[in-house]
C-alpha cells in the first residue's frame, strides 16, 4: 500500500487568521496563532464597538502579525469594524448561512472559534465589498430607491384621500401631479373658496379647455379634515422630491469621471441615467472581482438555484432573492418589455 507524504485532506491555509463575531455593542474575537513548537494556539478577547475599543482590536491584531480576518456579513454592523482595518488586513466577510455552527453550543465565543477555524483551513468564501467610492455610490443609490419609493406611497394616499372626498381631478387630468394637478391640489389645501376664475387660471396646456369639468370635479365632500390631511401629506411629497434632487446631484459629483461609462450603459435599451448610477453603484466599474460571469450572475440572484438528491430535482429556487441589483435589472428588464410593447 503507497505511502504520501501529505495525507492531511484539509490543508492550514492561514496559519495566523482571527474569527469575529459582530454585534451591536460587542464583537468576541477568537485569534489562532502558531507557538514556537508548531502547535495551535487560540486567543479569546471581547471587545466594545465603540471607535476606541475597535482601534485597540486593531493594534491588538497587528501586534500578533494577523494578516486575515472573517466576520459575519449581518445587518450593517460590520461596516465599522470593516473601516478600521480594511487598511491593514484581508477581510473576508462571510454569509451567516455558509457558517452555521452546530445548534445547542451556539455561543458567541464558540462563534468566533468556529469561524476562526473555518478562516484557517480555507473554508469560507468572501462576499463582494466594493471600495469606499462605490460603497458611497451605492448607499446613495439605494437611498434615493428608498425616498423614491416613500414619495410614490404618499402619492397613492392623495389619491386615497381624494377618493374618500370625492374629488375627481384624476378623472380629468390623466396626471394628477402633473402641473395642472399640483396646481388644483395646492388650491385646496390653501383656499377653500374655489371659483371657475381660479380653476381657469390654474389650467395649463391641454387641459385649460376641460377648466369647467375641472371645476366640477373640485366639488365634493372636501372638509377641514380632509385639508389637514392633505397639507401634511404635500409637505411630506415636497420633502422627498427635494431630497431625490439633492441625492442626483450628488451622484452627479461623484460619478463625474466616470461619465462616458454611463452614457454607455445609458445607450442599452431599457436602461437610463438612474439606472445606470444604480448599476456601478452595486458592482463598481469593473467585474474583476467575480472569477466568471455564471460567478456573477449567480451572486446577483439571475439563475435557477441547484437542488438534486438520489437523481431527482427538487426546487430550482435561488437562496438570493431581495438582492438589489437584482431588483434594478428586474426593473430594466420591465422597462425593456414594456417599451417593446408599445411599439407593437
Amino acid at each position: 500500500m503507497t505511502k504520501h507524504s501529505n495525507s492531511t485532506l484539509i490543508q492550514i491555509v492561514h496559519p495566523v487568521c482571527c474569527g469575529l463575531d459582530v454585534h451591536k455593542d460587542k464583537i468576541s474575537a477568537c485569534l489562532i496563532t502558531v507557538d514556537e513548537a508548531g502547535a495551535e494556539q487560540h486567543e479569546i478577547r471581547e471587545f466594545s464597538t465603540f471607535t476606541q475599543d475597535l482601534k485597540k482590536m486593531k493594534e491588538w491584531l497587528l501586534e500578533n502579525n494577523c494578516p486575515v480576518v472573517a466576520m459575519e456579513s449581518t445587518g450593517v454592523y460590520w461596516h465599522p469594524v470593516y473601516n478600521t482595518i480594511e487598511e491593514t488586513m484581508v477581510v473576508v466577510l462571510v454569509n451567516a448561512r455558509h457558517i452555521k455552527n452546530v445548534p445547542g453550543r451556539k455561543t458567541d465565543i464558540s462563534d468566533s472559534k468556529w469561524l476562526a477555524g473555518l478562516l484557517r483551513h480555507g473554508l469560507v468564501k468572501g462576499s463582494f465589498i466594493p471600495p469606499e467610492n462605490v460603497r458611497e455610490w451605492r448607499e446613495l443609490s439605494r437611498l434615493r430607491k428608498t425616498y423614491t419609493e416613500s414619495l410614490a406611497d404618499y402619492k397613492r394616499r392623495v389619491h386615497k384621500l381624494f377618493i374618500t372626498a370625492n374629488i375627481k381631478i384624476d378623472s380629468v387630468a390623466s396626471d394628477l401631479f402633473g402641473l395642472t394637478g399640483t396646481n388644483l391640489i395646492d388650491l385646496l389645501c390653501t383656499d377653500s373658496e374655489l371659483t371657475l376664475e381660479k380653476v381657469k387660471k390654474l389650467s395649463k396646456g391641454r387641459l385649460k379647455k376641460k377648466a369647467t369639468v375641472l371645476y366640477q370635479s373640485l366639488h365634493g365632500y372636501f372638509k377641514d379634515h380632509h385639508r389637514f390631511q392633505l397639507i401634511g401629506m404635500m409637505e411630506s411629497i415636497n420633502l422627498f422630491k427635494k431630497q431625490i434632487d439633492r441625492i442626483n446631484d450628488r451622484l452627479e459629483s461623484l460619478t463625474l469621471e466616470h461619465k462616458d461609462l454611463l452614457e454607455r450603459l445609458d445607450e442599452i435599451p431599457g436602461i437610463d441615467k438612474k439606472s445606470a448610477q444604480s448599476i456601478i453603484g452595486e458592482v463598481g466599474i469593473t467585474l474583476v472581482e467575480f472569477k466568471s460571469m455564471s460567478a456573477f450572475v449567480s451572486w446577483a440572484g439571475l439563475c435557477p438555484g441547484n437542488n438534486e438528491s438520489a437523481g431527482k430535482r427538487k426546487s430550482g429556487r435561488n437562496a438570493v432573492r431581495n438582492h438589489p441589483f437584482k431588483t434594478v435589472l428586474v426593473q430594466v428588464a420591465s422597462d425593456i418589455e414594456q417599451t417593446y410593447v408599445g411599439e407593437i
